[in-house]
């Protein structure tokens, strides 16, 4: 592919731009940040979600379907283009399905990083903001801060390979003075934007409670396993943080500024959560309350690798960003109800 965008001022570039999270944070961007570029392999996305961002930003973004492992073609935007930061939220991110496909998930989520920051050194592209997870973490005492052991207790290859980019990131930026690099760890992301015209909505049978919560209360999938109701919880099943994919996209714009603005260099990490710990019957219930329905849902056997309780301590990026969620569980449960009825 032949990429020529040398008449564009300055960019940022986002990779898998046009996914859950991806697609929300260009909307939250685009009113200060004008260039945008977008790459996306559309893998677990839909090329619509372009035309909504436009219906909700009156914006337009450049889109190229490039996947992260094509060198060639990312060394064609770079070359042809200024980028000034990347935001680098494409992977692989079912956990269920790292344990069966464990060579495609090292080889984008791990390989198509370490291409990408190359290129970017390459090119003097310097600001990185790389979508992290809370499960690099692992098995331990919550809530847990930056400073926390990660790496140990980690039960799949989706975790495996956030925390093998972590560790290629933090060798990077203490190699090269140069490179800005900010983890932003992600713990539960769920909700929709307000408007209902952006959501979840992954290809195939979904692997995270909300969607699968959302296609019960369509009808699409008939019931709903809990799995596990003996863990050492007020009622038996898992906590977890979740946090509104709204504020989690306002996080990687008070970040993206910050570094821009150089108030932020070399390596940063932080958690991106509520701070507060919800189980998973707790989200059922305040889903059935808020959308005034009944869900069909049973409970099963503890699925392999979940833990127990897992939330954030979110004390460093109030401290040092100004950023902290806003929006409750019930904002959550009804704006996710609200995009899969739109």
């Amino acid at each position: 592919m032949t990429i020529l965008l040398s008449s564009m001022p300055s960019s940022i570039l986002i990779t898998g731009g046009l996914g859950f999270i991806g697609s929300h944070t260009i909307v939250e961007l685009l009113p200060s940040f004008d260039n945008i570029i977008v790459l996306d392999n559309l893998s677990n996305s839909k090329h619509t979600v372009i035309d909504r961002i436009k219906e909700l930003t009156n914006k337009t973004i450049t889109f190229l379907p490039i996947d992260i492992l094509n060198g060639a073609d990312l060394k064609s935007l770079f070359a042809s283009t200024s980028i000034t930061s990347v935001i680098h939220f494409a992977a692989l991110k079912a956990v269920g399905e790292s344990i069966q496909q464990p060579a495609e998930y090292y080889q984008t989520n791990v390989t198509g990083t370490i291409q990408l920051v190359h290129i970017m050194r390459k090119y003097n592209c310097h600001n990185l903001i790389f979508s992290s997870s809370a499960t690099v973490y692992g098995e331990q005492i919550y809530p847990v801060d930056e400073t926390s052991q990660t790496g140990v207790g980690l039960t799949n290859p989706y975790g495996r390979t956030k925390y093998m980019v972590e560790e290629i990131l933090k060798d990077y930026a203490a190699a090269y003075p140069e490179m800005n690099i900010t983890l932003l760890r992600y713990f539960n992301p769920v909700g929709a934007h307000p408007s209902g015209k952006i959501g979840e909505d992954p290809n195939g049978i979904p692997n995270n409670l909300c969607p699968y919560v959302l296609r019960v209360a369509c009808g699409i999938i008939p019931q709903l396993t809990v799995y596990g109701n003996d863990y050492p919880t007020h009622d038996g099943t898992c906590i977890r943080d979740f946090i509104h994919v709204v504020d989690l996209a306002k996080a990687h714009v008070v970040t993206l500024q910050a570094m821009e603005q150089k108030k932020i260099s070399g390596l940063s990490i932080y958690n991106v959560g509520t701070g507060n710990g919800v189980t998973v019957l707790d989200f059922l219930t305040t889903f059935e309350r808020v959308n005034n329905m009944t869900l069909n849902y049973r409970f099963g056997e503890r699925r392999q690798g979940d833990l127990p309780i897992v939330f954030a301590s979110v004390d460093k990026i109030y401290r040092e960003l100004g950023w902290k969620a806003t929006k409750t569980l019930e904002d959550i449960c009804r704006d996710a109800y609200h995009f899969v009825k739109k």
